[in-house]
C-alpha cells in the first residue's frame, strides 16, 4: 500500500471546497467561491429539513438567493451538489481535528488523541447542517455517478491518518492506516445506532464506542 498522503490546508467550516471533484468548474474569484458557499449551505439547511430525496436544485438555488444557472454552473444535478458538500464536511472536520490536536501537549496521550478526534465528529453531528443525512459520503450512487467511486470511511481514515502521523512522530505507514480505518468502521455504525436512539446520540452509547476506541486504538498511538 502506497503512503497516505499529508492533507492539504483544509478550509473553515461554511467555506466552498475549492477543487471538489463534484464540481462542473471550480470558483476562481471570490465572488464566485461566496456564491458557491451559499448553495451548499442551503442544500445543507434543506437535507434537515426535506431529506435528500425530496432535495431539488430549483429548491437550493431559491435558498441561496441566486439563480438557477448558478447551481448548474457547478453542478449537474442534486447528487453532484450532496458530493461536494460531503468533501466539504470532510476538509471541515480535518479542520477541527487539525485545531484540536495541535492544543494537545507535545507527545501526548492516546486517549487524549481519540478524544479530540471523536469530539471533533460528534460536535459537528450535534451542531451541522444537513450533517445527519450527507456526512462524509452520500446515498448509494450508481455507476458513473458522483460519489460511486468512494468509500468515506477509507477518506476519512486516510485524512485522519495523515493528521495524526506528526503529533504521534511516527509515519502515516499501512499499519496506522488500518488501525484507524478498523475504528473508523466500528465507530460509524456504532455512532448509527446512539443517534438513532437519541438525536443527540445516546450518551450511554457513545461512552461504550469511546471506549472500545481507547482499548483497541490507543495502544497502537502510544
Amino acid at each position: 500500500m502506497d503512503p497516505v498522503p499529508q492533507p492539504a490546508p483544509a478550509p473553515q467550516p461554511g467555506s466552498a471546497p475549492p477543487s471538489a471533484p463534484a464540481l462542473r468548474r471550480a470558483p476562481v474569484q471570490r465572488r464566485s467561491a461566496e456564491r458557491l458557499a451559499r448553495i451548499l449551505d442551503a442544500c445543507a439547511e434543506l437535507l434537515d429539513e426535506t431529506g435528500y430525496e425530496q432535495l431539488s436544485t430549483r429548491a437550493v438555488a431559491t435558498r441561496a438567493g441566486v439563480p438557477i444557472g448558478s447551481v448548474y454552473r457547478f453542478f449537474g444535478n442534486k447528487r453532484a451538489m450532496a458530493a461536494a458538500l460531503a468533501h466539504r464536511n470532510l476538509d471541515s472536520y480535518a479542520a477541527r481535528v487539525d485545531a484540536g490536536l495541535a492544543a494537545l501537549p507535545a507527545a501526548p496521550d492516546g486517549r487524549a488523541v481519540i478524544d479530540t478526534v471523536l469530539d471533533a465528529y460528534l460536535a459537528m453531528k450535534r451542531t451541522v447542517p444537513g450533517f445527519g443525512l450527507v456526512d462524509f459520503g452520500i446515498p448509494a450512487a450508481a455507476p458513473g455517478e458522483p460519489g460511486a467511486d468512494e468509500d468515506p470511511n477509507h477518506l476519512v481514515a486516510e485524512r485522519i491518518c495523515g493528521l495524526l502521523a506528526a503529533p504521534l512522530g511516527r509515519p502515516a505507514d499501512a499499519l496506522l492506516l488500518r488501525k484507524i480505518l478498523v475504528s473508523v468502521e466500528a465507530t460509524d455504525a456504532l455512532l448509527r445506532l446512539a443517534f438513532r436512539a437519541d438525536p443527540a446520540g445516546d450518551p450511554a452509547l457513545v461512552a461504550e464506542t469511546r471506549a472500545l476506541l481507547h482499548a483497541y486504538l490507543a495502544p497502537s498511538l502510544g
